[in-house]
């Protein structure tokens, strides 16, 4: 159930500038931060997140994975301006990984109508931020080493931004879904 985005009566270039244009801001956002405690933050998951409510599953993922294929490519759009595959082997990949899942998510609970309410909308956005983390923290400790303080490295600075993050993408989903609706 698409609400309001009928994509099938799009012409195929303007699906692609939306993808492309989704996959910039990701980008763009990778390498803006925040000063932010106790680490400056990226907007980046609000970039991927925002991806998913306000493009729905298979346009958001379509997004996430144009911009993981960019950076491949060689395309500094990782954070730190960082590509290729040492970006994603290295202790930060997992992280990568977990913006297909986010966004995944978010494109589902968007293309269901779970975003309609305010409450809906915030629910999912914190959600799929939250889902970023499993396999962050899986392959920062797999690289690291899992004697390390993991969850002190990969989780705990990044609490309070993933929340004020969310809180801003649920918004935003929130208004999109009563406009669209």
């Amino acid at each position: 159930m698409h609400h309001g985005t009928d994509t099938r009566s799009r012409p195929l270039w303007q699906e692609a500038a939306v993808i492309l244009g989704a996959a910039a801001a990701m980008a763009a956002a990778a390498n803006i931060e925040v000063p932010f405690y106790p680490v400056p933050m990226t907007l980046q998951t609000l970039a991927v997140t925002g991806a998913g409510l306000a493009l729905g599953l298979r346009r958001g993922v379509a997004s996430v994975a144009t911009y993981i294929g960019a950076g491949l490519a060689g395309l500094p759009v990782f954070a730190g301006a960082k590509f290729g595959l040492a970006a994603l082997a290295g202790p930060t990949g997992g992280y990568i990984l977990g913006f297909v899942i986010a966004a995944a998510f978010a494109g589902m609970a968007r293309d269901r109508g779970w975003t309609r309410s305010l409450p809906g909308a915030l629910a999912v956005a914190l959600i799929a931020t939250a889902l970023v983390f499993p396999t962050g923290l899986w392959h920062l400790g797999n690289v690291i080493g899992w004697d390390k303080p993991v969850l002190d490295y990969g989780l705990t600075p990044f609490i309070f931004g993933g929340i004020f993050k969310s809180l801003i993408a649920g918004l935003g989903a929130w208004v999109l879904a009563r406009r669209s609706a």
